[in-house]
C-alpha cells in the first residue's frame, strides 16, 4: 500500500568518527540493519560509502547515516554529511580522539552541523576512569567544533549498555530538531543507480530543499535531460511523497541507466544553471597548521559532486586558521548547485579538509577583488536569506532588472515564493524583468527631471512622445512607457495623444505672440491654407509657435496619405466643413447617396490639393467612412446615434 509519510517528524543524523572505533556496529544494534552491505566492507570492516539505516523514535523517525571513518574515504563521507543537521559522534573508549574524529568535527563544523550526540563505543573493554578521561575529551572537543550536546554516553555492543539511553537521546535531537529547510523545490544529490524489474532506472540519494511527489518532472543536473518521477519508496516503503530531508528512492521514467551518474542531481527543471564560477562562504578549518592562501587548488565537494577549484579571495590575500570571510571559487568544469548549498573544500596532496562553508551565488563571474561593494553584497547574502538575495541583486542590476529564473537561482527557493517576496518588497514586473522599488523610484525621478528638462527647452510644446524620452533616457520604450503611466497614475504627469508632460506644466502660460499671428493666420485662410514652410518659413520661434498649436488642436495637420505630404487647417475651418458636406449632401447615410472626392471639392470650394487630405483626416476622426469611391457620412447612417 502506498502511503504518506508526511506527517512523521523526521530528521538526519550523520554518524561519525575514526575508523573501526564501532560505528556501523552501534548503528546494527540500535536499528537491526547492517549498513556496511558491500561485499569489500563485509570483508575488510571497514565502511567505504555511506550506509543507511532507519531509526523509530515515538512519533518520528531518525535516518542514521553510517559515514566511513577511514582517512582514504573521507570523500564518501562528505558525500553523506552535506544533508545532515545533526551528528552522532563515536569514539572508542581505549583508542579515545583520532585524526579522523577531529577531522569529521571539523566538516560537520563547516557545513554548519551544531547539534548532536556524543558516543563513547566499546566501554566493555575500558575501567571507569579511562572512560571518564575520554567522555571530558570528547565534550571538549565537540566545544571546540560548535556543537551542543547532551553528556557524553558510554555504550557497548556486546552488553547492550547504554543503548537505551543512546537511543533516548537521540529520541530528544528529533524532539527538539527545527523543521528542515523547505526552500519549495527538491533537490537529491544522486549517490546510487541501478535498474530495478518493473521500476526500470532507479537513483537514491538524500533528499533536500523540496518534496517530490509521483508524477513530478525533474531534470537531471548537471546535463539539462528531464525525467518524470515513476514511483517513491523511503527505506523501502512505497509513498506518493517524499519530504525534503529523507533518505529517499526515485524511479523515474525517461532516462536509461546509463543517462545518469553519481555526482549529478534531480532538480526542478529549469531552476539550476552550470557555471564555473559560484561566489561562496568560507570558513577556514580551524585545525589548519597555515593560512590558506588566495589562489590555492583544492577539491570542491558538495552533494556527491567532486571537482577541482581554485580559491579567490577577494578581501585579502590569506584566510587564517578558523577564520570566515566570503570568496569566489573558479572550477575546472561547470557545476549545478542550489544556492545555501554546504561544501567542503579539501586539497589533493596532503589529502586535508583545509574549507568549507555555503553557496551564495551558484552561478557568478570574475568579481573585482577588494570592491567594498562586491565585499559588501557578497556579506549580505551570507548574514541573510532569499529576501535578502533578492533586495541584492536587484541593487546590482538597476534599472536593468533581473528575470525571475536570475532571481530564483541567486535566492534559492521556489519560482512562487520569489513572485511572492519581489510583490512584498514592492518590485515592478516590467516585460520578463523585475525591477526593484528603489531602481524604479530613481527611474521615476530621471523620467520627471527628462520631462522638465524638455519643457524648458521648448517651452511651447505640449509635451514629448515616448520613443523622444526613451532615447533621452537611454532606456528601453517599456520601461520608460511602465514609468510614465505610473507617473499618471500618481498624477505627476499627464498624457494627451501621444504626447506626455508634468502635470505642473501648462504650455498655454508659454503662447507667444508669434502663435498669436499665425492662428490667425491659418484662420483667416480657411480651407485654401498656406503651405507648412511658408508658414513659418527658418524661422525657429515660428516654428515653435506652429508646434504648440497642433499640440493645442488649433491647427489639425490632416495628411494625403497617396501623396506623402501634410495639409493644416485650422480648427474652424474643418467644423465649418462637417458642416458644409452634411447640409450638401443629407442623405449621405448609404453608399449609393454618398459623395464623390470631386463632388465635396466643389462643394467647399477647394481643389484635390486641399480636398483630399481634408476627407482623409474627416475618415480618421470617424466623420466619414469610404464606401469605394464614395464617402458615407458617418452619423447619418441608418441606425447612427442622432446628436442632439
Amino acid at each position: 500500500m502506498v502511503r504518506s509519510v508526511t506527517a512523521l517528524k523526521t530528521l538526519l543524523v550523520g554518524v561519525i568518527g575514526h575508523v573501526d572505533h564501532g560505528k556501523t556496529a552501534l548503528v546494527r544494534a540500535l536499528t537491526g540493519v547492517e549498513t556496511d552491505r558491500l561485499k569489500e566492507e563485509r570483508a575488510r570492516g571497514v565502511s567505504i560509502v555511506p550506509g543507511f539505516a532507519l531509526l523509530a523514535a515515538g512519533e518520528g523517525e531518525i535516518d542514521l547515516v553510517d559515514l566511513p571513518g577511514h582517512e582514504r574515504f573521507v570523500r564518501a563521507m562528505i558525500s553523506g554529511a552535506t544533508g545532515m543537521r545533526a551528528v552522532m559522534l563515536a569514539v572508542d573508549a581505549h583508542e579515545g580522539i583520532k585524526p579522523q574524529t577531529v577531522e569529521h568535527l571539523e566538516i560537520a563544523r563547516l557545513i554548519g552541523v551544531r547539534r548532536g550526540v556524543l558516543v563513547l563505543t566499546k566501554a566493555d573493554l575500558a575501567t571507569p576512569e579511562v572512560i571518564a578521561a575520554r567522555a571530558a575529551e570528547i565534550a571538549a572537543a565537540a566545544s571546540r567544533a560548535g556543537i551542543q550536546a547532551g553528556p557524553v554516553i558510554a555504550t557497548s555492543t556486546v552488553t547492550g549498555a547504554g543503548l537505551p539511553v543512546l537511543g533516548a537521546a537521540l529520541a530528544g535531537l528529533l524532539d527538539d530538531a527545527e523543521a528542515g529547510t523547505d526552500d519549495g523545490f527538491p533537490y537529491l544529490p544522486v549517490d546510487r543507480v541501478f535498474s530495478r524489474a518493473g521500476f526500470g532506472t532507479v537513483v537514491t540519494g538524500t533528499l533536500r530543499r523540496g518534496a517530490l511527489a509521483v508524477g513530478d518532472p525533474v531534470e537531471i543536473v548537471p546535463g539539462g535531460r528531464t525525467a518524470v518521477v515513476r514511483g517513491l519508496q523511503i527505506h523501502g516503503r512505497p509513498v506518493e511523497r517524499a519530504e525534503p530531508g529523507r533518505r529517499t528512492a526515485v524511479a523515474l521514467r525517461g532516462v536509461g541507466l546509463d543517462e545518469i551518474g553519481r555526482g549529478q542531481a534531480l532538480s526542478m527543471p529549469g531552476l539550476l544553471a552550470p557555471s564555473q564560477w559560484v561566489d561562496v562562504a568560507l570558513a577556514a578549518a580551524a585545525s589548519a597548521e597555515e593560512p590558506l592562501a588566495g589562489g590555492t587548488a583544492c577539491r570542491l565537494l558538495f552533494g556527491t559532486t567532486e571537482v577541482a577549484a581554485r580559491l579567490r579571495l577577494l578581501d585579502r590575500d590569506a584566510l587564517e586558521p578558523g577564520a570566515e570571510t566570503q570568496a569566489q571559487l573558479h572550477l575546472a568544469e561547470a557545476v549545478a548547485v542550489p544556492a545555501r548549498e554546504p561544501f567542503v573544500l579539501r586539497l589533493d596532496s596532503p589529502s586535508v579538509t583545509v574549507a568549507g562553508g555555503r553557496i551564495l551565488d551558484p552561478a557568478s563571474r570574475r568579481r573585482r577583488r577588494r570592491d567594498p561593494r562586491v565585499t559588501a553584497d557578497l556579506a549580505a547574502l551570507a548574514a541573510g536569506g532569499p529576501a535578502v538575495a533578492l533586495a541584492v541583486r536587484l541593487g546590482e542590476v538597476g534599472a536593468v532588472g533581473a528575470t525571475l529564473q536570475n532571481l530564483t537561482r541567486l535566492a534559492g527557493t521556489a519560482p512562487d515564493r520569489v513572485r511572492r517576496l519581489l510583490a512584498e518588497s514592492g518590485a515592478r514586473e516590467i516585460g520578463d524583468r523585475f525591477v526593484g522599488a528603489a531602481a524604479f523610484e530613481a527611474l521615476r525621478t530621471a523620467a520627471l527631471s527628462a520631462l522638465a528638462q524638455h519643457h524648458r527647452d521648448h517651452p511651447m510644446e505640449h509635451g514629448i512622445a515616448v520613443e523622444r524620452l526613451t532615447r533621452a533616457l537611454a532606456l528601453s520604450e517599456t520601461l520608460v512607457a511602465t514609468v510614465l503611466r505610473d507617473l499618471v497614475a500618481s498624477g505627476t504627469v499627464a498624457q494627451a495623444g501621444n504626447l506626455w508632460r508634468r502635470a505642473d506644466f501648462d504650455p498655454a502660460r508659454n503662447e507667444s505672440e508669434a502663435a498669436r499671428r499665425l492662428e490667425q493666420m491659418f484662420r483667416r485662410a480657411g480651407l485654401n491654407p498656406p503651405d507648412e514652410s511658408e508658414a513659418v518659413g527658418r524661422d525657429v520661434r515660428r516654428r515653435e509657435a506652429l508646434t504648440y498649436l497642433v499640440g493645442a488642436g488649433t491647427v489639425i495637420r490632416a495628411i494625403d496619405r497617396v501623396q506623402r505630404r501634410a495639409v493644416l487647417f485650422h480648427r474652424e475651418a474643418v467644423a465649418s466643413a462637417r458642416t458644409r458636406l452634411t447640409e450638401a449632401f443629407p442623405n449621405a447615410g448609404t453608399p449609393e447617396a454618398g459623395f464623390l472626392a470631386r463632388e465635396a471639392g466643389a462643394t467647399l470650394g477647394i481643389s484635390r490639393k486641399f480636398s483630399i487630405p481634408l476627407l482623409e483626416h474627416l475618415d480618421a476622426t470617424g466623420f466619414t467612412r469610404r464606401a469605394g469611391d464614395r464617402r458615407v457620412i458617418v452619423e447619418l447612417e441608418p441606425g447612427a446615434a442622432q446628436k442632439p
